[in-house]
């Protein structure tokens, strides 16, 4: 009886681990190839209509790549080629965060080849490749005060963060988040931080926060702007005689030498002339 037992309890334990074997979960790892990259040409992108232009600069710049070659299919014409091009390097720096972000300008000129355009594109950054990989993510809003108090404890001068959500009170929640920081890290009598929003404050899909920024220049912005005439009414006064204590030229004044009443008037209406 007990030796049955025994066998019943071995098969049992084979079952199992058979089930276990059977049940085991494996991953593979492919080189990642995406559509926009040609096949048979290292280093070429392809596009076939003016969004695939887009996602293929998007590319290059997320690359700090400065030089590429783009083959273009289903195009018609020269001119469309050249309207396409044009559209999707202004969208990029104008209405992408990170082409606003990163880019100073984008050329591009094209030949035709046959069955495609090949396009030659230049990229000029205003950004280098390290800023570009430090730019960090945040969800929302309310993540931007964790991250500047990170960065601030890192030492950094800058960050920039890629908002995934930013909503109708976003830039309060800037303001609020800075605030309650620089106070926090008695920072309120130093320099105000610089933010800029990129590509535009009202709905911007990256921040950037400039922690120590210059401090401005002595005299760079006047006091007042009503100080200025004040400065140079004395020069007009000068060209009366009077106050200059020269002499009155013959047929200004009087026989006896002093100025005749009208002489002033005169001289103040036609400074050019004055002796």
């Amino acid at each position: 009886m007990g030796r049955k037992i025994c066998v019943l309890l071995l098969a049992l334990c084979l079952l199992t681990g058979c089930s276990a074997l059977l049940e085991r979960t494996y991953s593979t790892a492919e080189p990642h190839s995406s559509k926009f990259w040609e096949s048979e040409a290292a280093g070429t992108l392809r596009a076939e209509n003016h969004q695939d232009v887009v996602n293929d600069l998007l590319l290059l710049i997320g690359q700090h790549t400065e030089s590429a070659t783009l083959r273009l299919y289903n195009f018609e014409s020269d001119i469309s080629v050249a309207d396409t091009l044009e559209g999707a390097t202004t969208e990029i720096q104008q209405e992408t965060p990170m082409g606003a972000y990163a880019v100073e300008y984008i050329t591009a000129s094209s030949r035709a080849q046959r069955g495609y355009y090949e396009v030659a594109v230049r990229i000029s950054y205003r950004r280098t490749l390290e800023q570009l990989q430090a730019v960090v993510n945040a969800t929302s809003p309310e993540a931007l005060y964790s991250l500047l108090a990170a960065a601030l404890d890192s030492g950094k001068t800058e960050l920039a963060v890629r908002m995934g959500y930013w909503g109708e009170d976003g830039g309060s929640r800037v303001e609020d988040a800075i605030s309650q920081l620089r106070e926090e890290r008695e920072l309120t009598e130093t320099v105000p931080w610089v933010v800029n929003y990129y590509p535009g404050a009202g709905n911007p899909g990256l921040v950037e926060f400039l922690l120590d920024p210059p401090e401005p220049e002595e005299g760079e912005f006047p006091e007042s702007e009503e100080d200025e005439p004040e400065g140079d009414q004395p020069e007009e006064e000068s060209n009366l005689p009077e106050e200059r204590g020269e002499e009155t030229a013959p047929g200004n004044g009087n026989e006896d030498g002093t100025a005749s009443e009208g002489a002033p008037k005169e001289e103040a209406h036609s400074g050019e002339d004055a002796p």
